[in-house]
Order: structure tokens, then sequence, then C-alpha cells
């Protein structure tokens, strides 16, 4: 039984991830920074998937030593981690030079800073067992800045960056990387702001490109995955 390791994980994005792969029979470990989600989360997959394992970690992802705290222990609860997808990750509307002090490092923080952490805690240990898979969900403003979401997109684009060299250092070792790319997706990033959830990626969406990506075969690797609304939003 393969396990995975799924950063921000009870709601939007990584809540659908987590409940896709828990179908496939993979093990989890799950953090949020609130306890009662994460509780209320173990028990839904535990009935989703009575099989699998859940290892559960309070954790902010925007602190190094948290990040690596739960992949310490999610190693030591589960085993070798063989698949990591990296969505934690923090949207602010505002241009570059509307934001606030601390907008900057929290924003590399965390959604830069964990993916690099656990590369590199996990990384050397997947070359040496000649298998994995990496996931980094980016974003299109990876590829076009959002002016109204200046640092957001810049560390979107380092984002996609790290994958790009994570996937070149890994793939003669047999070990895939692979960056999904949505637009504008229906999760708590949008809250408060009036939209119509018919004219937007959903959660599943991006779950279901990465369990199809994740089931190809061994020499198959695919690099990136952009999902865009059909109705021509970013």
């Amino acid at each position: 039984m393969k396990n995975a390791i799924i950063t921000a994980s009870t709601k939007g994005m990584g809540r659908a991830i987590a409940i896709a792969f828990a179908k496939e029979g993979v093990n989890l470990a799950i953090c949020s920074r609130n306890g009662n989600d994460l509780v209320a989360f173990k028990e839904e997959l535990a009935a989703i998937n009575p099989a699998i394992k859940v290892f559960t970690s309070v954790t902010d992802c925007s602190i190094k030593q948290q990040v690596l705290d739960f992949a310490s222990a999610a190693e030591s609860q589960l085993g070798f981690i063989s698949i990591i997808v990296n969505n934690a990750g923090v949207y602010e509307y505002a241009s570059i030079l509307d934001d606030k002090e601390e907008t900057f490092e929290k924003h590399v923080n965390t959604n830069l800073m964990p993916a690099y952490e656990l590369y590199r805690f996990f990384g050397k240990k997947m070359i040496a067992t000649k298998e994995g898979h990496l996931f980094t969900i980016c974003s299109v403003a990876s590829l076009d800045p959002l002016p109204e979401a200046g640092t957001y997109s810049v560390t979107k684009y380092a984002l996609l960056g790290l994958s790009k060299v994570m996937r070149k250092e890994m793939q003669e070792h047999g070990v895939k990387v692979t960056a999904i790319i949505p637009g504008s997706t229906l999760t708590n990033s949008w809250k408060g702001m009036t939209v119509d959830q018919n004219k937007m990626v959903l959660p599943e969406d991006v779950a279901s490109a990465i369990i199809n990506t994740y089931k190809m075969s061994p020499g198959a690797n695919v690099d990136e995955i952009i999902i865009r609304p059909t109705y021509g939003q970013v």
C-alpha cells in the first residue's frame, strides 16, 4: 500500500485530493492548522475506505520547523512516502505596491517554502528507491502574472520553477514530478466574493487530474497540466 503526504488537506483542493487518494487505497498523512477539522476529516476518510491508515497533524505550513516535524512524523507513522502533494497556499488580492509589510514573507513561506523543504526531506529517499511522484499545485498566475495579485503571482512563478528543477533532478532516477496549473478554482480563496461556481474549475477536477496522472505507466511523466474554466475567466 502506498503512502501520500498532502499539505493543507481539509479544505478545497487538498480535501478533494485526499478523498481521491483514499478511494485508490493510498494511506494518507494530512495536515491543517485546525485540529477539529482534522478529526472530522479523518473520520470521513475512514468511512470512505476503512482499509487505509490516516495520520493527522496540526501544522502551520508557513513555519519551516512545523513542516519538517510533519514530514518526519508522517514517515514514522506510515513508512516510505512515495507521493507528495504540495497544496498549501495563500492568495491575497493586492498589487505589490499595496502589499502589507508582511505580505511577501507570508507568501514565500506558504506558497514556496513547504514544497522546497518536503523535496529536500524526501527527495534522496525517493532517489534511493527509484520511486515517487511529487505534485505541485501551481496556478495560471505561474504562467501569466495577475497584477491584482502581484506577490501571489511571484511566488507561484517560483513554485513552477521549483517544479521544473525538481523534475530535471529526478527524471534520471525514475521519480516523477508534475505541476498542476489550475485557473479560477472554487476554494476558500474566493470566500466573501461573488462568484458563479458553474464558471469555475472545481477541486474535484484537480483531484481527478492528479489521480489519472498518478495511475499512468511507470515510463510516462506528465510535466504540466493546465486546467482553465470554460467561460474565459483566468
